[in-house]
């Protein structure tokens, strides 16, 4: 998923996985953004579906394809379909239930195990709400994303809070790590041609003069 250039402006392709527990909320976050929807009953994601966003920020055209993924244990082993590839990661949590906390913790190492530095995480403390019912202190989850490089925010997809702050951070970084990583190829392969050139340039003459005598 990259960034290409067109006339006006740079546009820029993301994939993004929402992770968590079953029940969480994660569905319901993500339609409240894309759709600005909110339905009272559970709805259950037996696997994984997506929905597309487009955004343009300071002049960058951004398409996001938000994959929503079902929480559920036997989705597990199919995890890795899913999220390979993404640039970005969305850990929800229900603040209201400690162990959907932990879970976030399983997710992060395994997003890094196989992803690496490379994708932006974002955790969400889903369904403030419930804010009376909290398990999960502030100050813990703040903790905890600052020691793994994620942002931490409070979101609500009832009362439509939070949600729209989350993916504009989470895209800006996305935007900030493809801007990097294409300035990076662009020395590496400007530094490639450079060397390749040399060497080729070196080897014929020596190789003619080895010839001669």
């Amino acid at each position: 998923m990259a960034a290409h250039s067109t006339a006006g402006g740079r546009n820029y392709n993301f994939k993004c996985v929402l992770l968590g527990e079953g029940c969480v909320g994660k569905t319901s976050l993500v339609l409240r953004y894309v759709e600005n929807k909110f339905n009272e009953k559970h709805i259950t994601t037996l696997q994984a579906s997506f929905l597309n966003k487009k955004l343009n920020i300071g002049g960058k055209r951004v398409n996001l394809s938000i994959w929503d993924t079902a929480g559920q244990e036997r989705f597990h082993a199919l995890g890795p379909i899913y999220y390979r590839d993404s640039n970005g990661a969305v850990l929800v949590y229900d603040i209201t239930d400690e162990d959907s906390f932990q879970k976030v913790k399983n997710w992060v190492k395994e997003l890094r195990r196989m992803l690496g530095q490379d994708v932006c995480l974002c955790i969400a403390g889903n369904k403030t709400d419930l804010e009376k019912d909290r398990h999960v202190t502030v100050a813990e989850a703040e903790t905890y994303a600052a020691s793994v490089g994620a942002k931490h925010f409070h979101t609500s997809a009832k009362l439509s809070r939070g949600i729209e702050e989350l993916f504009l951070d989470l895209s800006k970084r996305m935007i900030e790590k493809a801007d990097e990583d294409s300035a990076t190829k662009n020395n590496k392969s400007g530094a490639n041609s450079r060397r390749s050139v040399v060497v080729v340039d070196d080897e014929q003459p020596t190789q003619k003069s080895g010839g001669c005598c």
